[in-house]
């Protein structure tokens, strides 16, 4: 072979290992990290990464004492017996967590609106939330309105509107003559998302309901409408509406954006290698920092959509760090929930992290 060929060769080896690099680059594996456009962290630190420990700090506040928690994630009202479960902080490997300054916050965002868009994983977020500020300013006054739709916690004295938005698929769902239609490349929804300071989207759970609890009959993608598609094909395509929504209507100048990562369920025990078992009678987390079942595909898809959208959004990377809380689900302790609740989860517990996460990142970004 000629020294020319040779060349041609070398270059072409060249080009099929840099495509091979970004190609893992942009659909991370279970045990990789996506960088994202939008995610900035000191020294590069990934608070992300880490373990539980138990914290005798903890919990951030009581249940009983704040008012906007729902039954069915107030799990010491409804009867838990244990409360191990609430003394777990989290302890990223490269860097120290900033602990939660509710204060800081209401003044840092005084006069600012905060909104959580999303399903009931956004539910949980925004009452963590509204309680852990309630907690720090005790005797602020507060306006609490709950709708169906749009609802919100006003703290009078400082300024600040956490608002939540209910839309479990976030493209939208229209009733029409053929019965309720998920239009996988409308948002007619996000008029309501204009004007917010920060942010916060969240989505999945509903995307693999079927069955009677299926929120649409028929999904339409672009004119065709189909009784049905590959859910994570799905998901990907309302997501990827999604994002182009942002790029048309955020200014990064103006709004913060979070994307809540995927949160875990644990209704499969062999996913932490115990399959006689779920989340019921769980009383302390995985040990380690890694789950044994590896990411589920949801979160390739997330990857997959940040990386390639053009205004800067910062991933709240919570699946790993909550698939090890086995322990922090309501299971039976919910006052409105039948059965087993593997997916919500207690408050106090882990949506208080979350928070706390997402209050650091508001520190550096």
């Amino acid at each position: 072979m000629g020294f020319g060929a040779r060349l041609v060769l070398a270059l072409l080896q060249a080009s099929c290992l840099l495509f091979v690099q970004q190609a893992n680059a942009a659909i991370a594996g279970p045990n990789k990290r996506s960088i994202l456009k939008g995610r900035k962290q000191a020294s590069n630190c990934n608070l992300f990464q880490g373990r539980w420990v138990l914290d005798p700090s903890f919990p951030l506040y009581n249940s009983s004492a704040c008012p906007f928690i729902d039954a069915e994630f107030d799990c010491q009202k409804y009867g838990r017996p244990d409360s191990l479960y609430l003394k777990y902080s989290w302890r990223p490997d490269s860097c120290n967590l900033p602990r939660f300054d509710g204060l800081d916050l209401l003044r840092r965002w005084s006069g600012k609106k905060i909104m959580f868009v999303g399903d009931s994983l956004s539910l949980n977020m925004w009452e963590s939330l509204s309680c852990m500020l309630q907690s720090s300013v005790p005797n602020a006054k507060t306006t609490f309105v709950r709708r169906d739709s749009i609802s919100s916690v006003f703290f009078q004295d400082y300024g600040v509107t956490l608002l939540l938005y209910r839309t479990p698929y976030l493209v939208d769902i229209v009733r029409e003559d053929v019965g309720r239609v998920l239009k996988l490349d409308s948002i007619e929804a996000g008029k309501a998302w204009l004007g917010m300071d920060v942010l916060v989207f969240n989505s999945w759970h509903w995307w693999t309901h079927k069955g009677d609890s299926q929120a649409w009959d028929f999904i339409q993608d672009g004119t065709t409408l189909y009784q049905d598609i590959d859910r994570l094909v799905a998901f990907y395509k309302g997501l990827t509406t999604w994002a182009r929504w942002v790029e048309l209507n955020v200014d990064p100048k103006k709004t913060k954006v979070f994307f809540q990562g995927i949160s875990p369920t644990h209704y499969l025990g062999k996913e932490w290698n115990e399959p006689k078992k779920n989340c019921n009678g769980e009383s302390e987390p995985l040990t380690g920092s890694m789950y044994p079942a590896g990411a589920p595909p949801a979160v390739d898809v997330v990857n997959r959509v940040l990386s390639r959208i053009k205004v800067p959004v910062y991933l709240l990377d919570i699946t790993t760090l909550s698939q090890l809380r086995k322990d922090a689900h309501p299971a039976g302790y919910s006052g409105e929930h039948a059965g087993t609740d593997c997916s919500h989860w207690c408050l106090p517990g882990l949506p208080d992290t979350w928070n706390q996460l997402m209050y650091a990142a508001l520190l550096t970004i």
